[in-house]
């Protein structure tokens, strides 16, 4: 680990909890993540697959910000 990760906490979260965070189905989060437009789950074994929470925090930031553009230059 180099020196400028040391400060930085990563945390790892499941699928549930990503459906939670995003309020999308499986099927939703495997799709978007196909099509490169949701971050990539990281493989914690065979059978367990994890998100770095950061990456998904960011991703619903960015749902967000791009909806509040979409209203303002709809004058909502």
């Amino acid at each position: 680990m180099t020196s400028s990760n040391k400060n930085i906490v990563q945390r790892l979260i499941r699928r549930k909890e990503v459906q939670e965070k995003t309020g999308l189905g499986v099927s939703s989060i495997y799709a978007l993540m196909k099509e490169g437009l949701f971050p990539k789950c990281i493989n914690l074994s065979e059978r367990r697959v994890a998100w770095v929470e950061s990456e998904v925090d960011e991703w619903v930031s960015e749902r967000i910000a791009c909806h509040r553009d979409n209203n303002k230059k709809e004058g909502i």
